[in-house]
């Protein structure tokens, strides 16, 4: 490569890393764990409360919560257009097929928003709602917690199709293409392999884990056995059929995730494959050892991701319901 070609490109490197920087800390300008100190005091409270009588009512809605705000922040930034219901101009971001019969807790995030709104009218946005309702989840099941940076504000569009298949990563994904769809998000693999420990909650279906039980060998045999009793080997039967991510313990947020993929009983390839060769599997080693690193660097990942492409200032609106614009 010439030295005219290698200046250019550095040059065009620097430029985009400034344009990064720039974007980074016009969040962190935005955004602040005391946002609605004074517009709204009332408002985590009223969250929190709604979060914790949903997650009691039903335990698997925590994992339901965390995963919203994961779909949310991964297509099109932290704006809440997951939320947003076909409408003219709008094909919901919930058609697409990672969203399709898989994400929900939808009517739990409109109830918080209806209680929300009757404290503070046309104040907190949905955005918002789903951030915090991810770290009241955590909390409630024995997870970590973290301090909330708020002031998202809404958007008037959804992702189209093509975007949100691009972006959210599907139970199928290779070690690369899991490494490509977090960094396009600029989260390190440190932050991949943390945030793939949401998985110790949860629930998967059956069509999303039948090629690992009935074709992989990096699997035990026991395991997959107990697994084909409820997921039928033909692709037309029992396709919803539910399997906790973790079998252990599936409904309290702690480390037996790693522990489950160092005994290769993780439920989903994309998951399975995190215990590779090398740093990443060296990290799952580290994180089923030492649950507190794990919390740790799960809440700081959490924070990172809550940062990604916000709607601040007057872009976007606070939508007065969730599922559609003002």
């Amino acid at each position: 490569m010439s030295s005219a070609r290698v200046s250019s490109f550095t040059q065009a490197l620097l430029l985009a890393s400034l344009l990064l920087f720039m974007t980074v800390m016009s969040c962190e300008a935005h955004l602040t764990p005391k946002y609605y100190v004074k517009s709204c005091p009332q408002a985590l409270s009223t969250i929190r409360a709604a979060v914790r009588s949903a997650v009691a009512r039903e335990r698997r809605m925590a994992a339901s919560l965390i995963r919203l705000h994961f779909h949310d922040c991964f297509v099109q930034g932290c704006d809440a257009s997951l939320l947003l219901k076909d409408a003219e101009g709008i094909v919901s971001e919930q058609n697409a097929a990672q969203n399709f019969r898989s994400a929900r807790g939808y009517e739990v995030i409109d109830s918080i928003k209806s209680a929300v709104e009757k404290v503070c009218p046309g104040v907190v946005s949905c955005a918002d709602i789903l951030a915090v309702a991810a770290r009241d989840s955590s909390e409630y099941v024995g997870g970590p917690t973290w301090k909330v940076k708020l002031g998202r504000r809404d958007s008037t569009t959804a992702a189209n199709k093509d975007l949100v298949q691009r972006d959210l990563p599907i139970a199928f994904d290779n070690l690369d293409e899991l490494i490509t769809s977090f960094a396009r998000q600029g989260l390190s693999i440190k932050d991949m392999v943390a945030l793939s420990g949401s998985h110790t909650i949860g629930q998967a279906q059956c069509a999303t884990f039948r090629e690992r039980i009935y074709t992989e060998p990096n699997i035990d045999p026991g395991f997959a056995a107990m697994r084909k009793r409820r997921c039928p080997s033909s692709p037309v039967l029992g396709n919803s059929t539910l399997a906790p991510l973790d079998l252990v313990t599936p409904n309290s947020f702690d480390n037996n995730y790693y522990k489950n993929l160092l005994q290769k009983k993780g439920l989903l390839h994309s998951d399975q494959v995190l215990l590779s060769s090398g740093p990443i599997g060296d990290m799952v080693k580290y994180y089923s050892k030492n649950q507190a690193a794990f919390f740790a660097d799960f809440a700081a990942a959490m924070v990172k991701m809550g940062d990604i492409a916000p709607l601040t200032g007057s872009a976007g609106e606070v939508r007065r319901t969730c599922s559609v614009i003002n």
